[in-house]
């Protein structure tokens, strides 16, 4: 099987996948509000969630937390389905998967691209604008100082909330463009955080991969294993409950990250299941740790009209509660709860604009690999989910600058 091409924005190929396992066919039927509730719930509730992002926010007594969790398998077999077609090259994928790959329908596999494209554009934009600024980062209590008088690296965190089974990780560290366009700015830290349900299936793929564990071992080789969590030289797992925010801190600190260090925050259809208080107190938290960071989130949006209320309704079907629902009324809602929580600014788009954004070469390769009967339902699809951007910039390095559109 050849390579599949190579989205612009995306990592570039790393090696040709081995010939993926059978694909079963989904028939593509019209999906709309009133007659398909099963499409809709792959796109808003499994096809939602980032990578199982809801499992990190639901303890075990809550009732309702194994649907909710669910959402990682469900994400991922949507991912694979888009990435056997083309869509994206993602080797790593399969390695968390097991069984035969299922064709999801086309507004599915498209959806999932434009969140991917947008989510990875956004973490290459934030990279190249610490990279180009005159600032590196020293240890706390020196200061800054001037790019140009030093050859020091610039070292950036990234922290994966709601990981589920998400190949981020790999993807970077093998993108040569990185490597190669910004030497004097290195990922020093990379942690992926989820229940530690998820967590701990994670960790068993990862450990029993030669693949993935190749990417991990650096010099000294070391990588500390346990049944919930993963330690090695820039990469960790760590297993909790989002809402025990004293128990996140701590972890995050056991792991090594720094607070003081350029941070970027990762949250795909996390929040939206937590309650709003929860989901206030953590990105409040979060902001007043890490005053140089950029926090990106995809969920709902537009949840006020008949489409949502349909969303909603199937979402409530399989046990899965929007508890925090009431921040994705609009985009001023998604930016009002940033603002409120002490952010210093924040941007949103809907996923409307992030697709019309995309270069016009790669909009033709992706419409190229299945016809989509339903353009309709995409576009009201898309108006229901955005990205939105928050930032802290006490570093002074410009990440207000940090666009998705333009």
């Amino acid at each position: 099987m050849s390579q599949p091409p190579t989205p612009q924005g995306m990592p570039p190929p790393l090696t040709t996948p081995s010939p993926p396992p059978s694909v079963q066919h989904h028939q593509s039927h019209p999906l709309t509000p009133s007659s398909s509730v099963s499409g809709i719930c792959l796109i808003t509730g499994g096809g939602g969630c980032g990578g199982g992002g809801a499992a990190s926010i639901v303890s075990s007594e809550t009732e309702g937390d194994e649907a909710v969790q669910a959402t990682n398998d469900d994400a991922s077999v949507c991912k694979r389905s888009a990435v056997q077609l083309g869509y994206w090259n993602d080797p790593f994928l399969q390695y968390f998967m097991r069984g035969p790959i299922v064709r999801k329908a086309p507004e599915i596999n498209r959806g999932y691209f434009a969140r991917t494209f947008g989510i990875y554009k956004l973490i290459l934009k934030t990279l190249e604008q610490i990279a180009t600024s005159d600032v590196v980062y020293i240890p706390k209590g020196e200061g800054n100082r001037s790019r140009s008088n030093s050859v020091c690296e610039t070292e950036v965190q990234i922290i994966n909330l709601g990981c589920g089974f998400d190949t981020l990780y790999w993807r970077l560290k093998n993108d040569r463009n990185i490597r190669e366009r910004w030497s004097k700015i290195r990922i020093s830290s990379f942690v992926d955080v989820d229940f530690p349900s998820t967590t701990m299936r994670k960790v068993h793929y990862i450990k029993n991969n030669k693949a993935l564990l190749a990417t991990l071992n650096n010099d000294d080789g070391e990588i500390s294993i346990s049944k919930f969590e993963l330690n090695a030289f820039d990469y960790h797992i760590i297993g909790t409950d989002l809402r025990d925010i004293n128990q996140f801190g701590s972890k995050l600190a056991n792991c090594g990250v720094k607070f003081d260090l350029p941070t970027i925050f990762l949250s795909e259809c996390v929040l939206v299941y937590m309650d709003t208080k929860s989901s206030a107190t953590l990105l409040k938290w979060i902001s007043e740790h890490f005053r140089t960071s950029l926090f990106v989130n995809y969920e709902q949006v537009n949840m006020t009209d008949r489409f949502a209320e349909v969303m909603l309704n199937n979402l409530t079907m399989r046990g899965c509660r929007l508890a925090g629902v009431e921040y994705c009324k609009d985009l001023a809602t998604q930016k009002n709860r940033f603002l409120e929580a002490g952010w210093s600014g924040v941007k949103a788009w809907t996923m409307n604009e992030v697709y019309a954004s995309i270069p016009m070469k790669e909009i033709e390769r992706v419409e190229a690999i299945e016809m989509l009967d339903e353009h309709e339902l995409l576009k009201q699809l898309f108006d229901h989910y955005c990205i939105a951007v928050a930032y802290n910039d006490a570093m002074t390095l410009s990440l207000d600058s940090v666009e998705l559109i333009g």
